[in-house]
């Protein structure tokens, strides 16, 4: 059996002092019971689980139409290796293509994504080779909760967050507050120059703990990340076209919740399909749009303001976080458990039916 996740007890939200070097807790939370798992694992593990012939590799999303009875929808793909079009037809397009999507785009033209304020640096650490021990061993000596805690780390308008994953790994995140970069192509990750690698070494030796700053050195090809949110949709569907996962919900990633978020929009959708059939698709697609929609507009919107906080950016109805002085009521800010249906599971999942359009997870 493969197993996929590693289990982290407990969060720790901490402040690091910049220029003394020194750590101290600002809030921890030791029943977090989060599941960590690496992107290429939970791929894999659920390409394996689908039948063979279920994904076409190497088709290219060019547009798509909906028939005039709205009884199908076609999609017009280009095939990689052979550079011809092809036509699919189906029944329902489920747009799954993230923050970016094309698809949504047909519907809201003048949708904009907004910039949060700041990129993240990231980057896994593979130390499953004797040359990275002596920095592993350092970093569970300076963080011992390591395996078994999600670390976040404050300081003065900036923050990083570090977890071990699987296998050897080590992943970790680090926001940086600047403006608004350009993004080329259908990305929000841009493409770093090894003189901007040099200068985040440089800095992060400045602003982090000796042994986290190593980390980020040691890891090989780290990469930018733009980070984007967008103010909630009316609307999660259209005619037969639905939008899950990014594509419905562009999010900022302090919630840790966008994975959840599109496997919980994935897993309401399959089960309201099944309730409904293809005979009433229309009232599926009601349904799931009733049931996600309230949940994970107030998730985008909470992890919005979390993100701003633990970056020192400004609210409209409180002063620029200082982990150096705030009082426990505002390190309370920082826990996750705030998150809006933090622990809820859909009644569509909790006991395989579903309730009123009122229902909230």
């Amino acid at each position: 059996m493969f197993v996929l996740f590693l289990l982290l007890v407990s969060l720790q939200n901490q402040a690091t002092d910049a220029e003394k070097k020194i750590s101290w807790t600002l809030t921890r939370d030791s029943n977090f019971n989060f599941r960590a798992a690496h992107w290429a694992d939970l791929y894999r593990i659920l390409h394996n689980s689908l039948p063979s012939d279920i994904v076409l590799w190497g088709h290219f999303f060019l547009s798509f139409g909906v028939s005039n009875d709205k009884a199908s929808v076609f999609v017009k793909c280009r095939v990689l290796e052979s550079g011809n079009t092809v036509d699919i037809v189906g029944d329902l397009l489920i747009a799954a293509d993230g923050c970016l999507s094309n698809i949504r785009k047909a519907f809201l033209p003048d949708f904009m994504l907004r910039y949060s304020g700041y990129c993240a640096w990231r980057g896994v650490l593979d130390f499953s080779s004797d040359e990275h021990d002596a920095s592993i061993r350092d970093l569970k000596k300076a963080y011992p909760d390591l395996g078994k805690c999600l670390y976040f780390d404050l300081s003065s308008g900036s923050h990083s967050v570090f977890y071990e994953l699987l296998h050897n790994r080590m992943n970790w995140i680090w926001y940086v507050n600047q403006p608004e970069p350009e993004v080329k192509g259908n990305s929000v990750t841009m493409k770093v120059s090894s003189d901007m690698i040099r200068r985040m070494h440089e800095e992060a030796e400045k602003v982090w703990s000796p042994e986290l700053a190593r980390i980020m050195k040691e890891t090989r090809e780290p990469f930018l990340n733009v980070i984007y949110d967008a103010d909630p949709l009316k609307q999660l569907f259209w005619d037969n076209v639905v939008l899950i996962g990014d594509a419905a919900h562009p999010t900022t990633p302090h919630g840790l919740r966008s994975t959840n978020m599109s496997i919980l929009d994935a897993a309401v959708l399959g089960k309201c399909l099944q309730k409904w059939g293809l005979e009433n698709l229309h009232s599926a697609l009601e349904e799931y749009q009733s049931i996600r929609l309230p949940v994970v507009s107030k998730q985008v919107l909470h992890s919005r303001r979390l993100g701003r906080i633990k970056q020192g950016l400004n609210l409209a109805d409180r002063q620029p976080f200082d982990p150096t002085t705030a009082d426990p009521e505002e390190c309370e800010e920082l826990q996750q458990k705030n998150m809006p249906f933090f622990t809820d599971v859909p009644s569509t999942l909790r006991d395989g039916q579903l309730f009123s359009a009122r229902v909230t997870e």
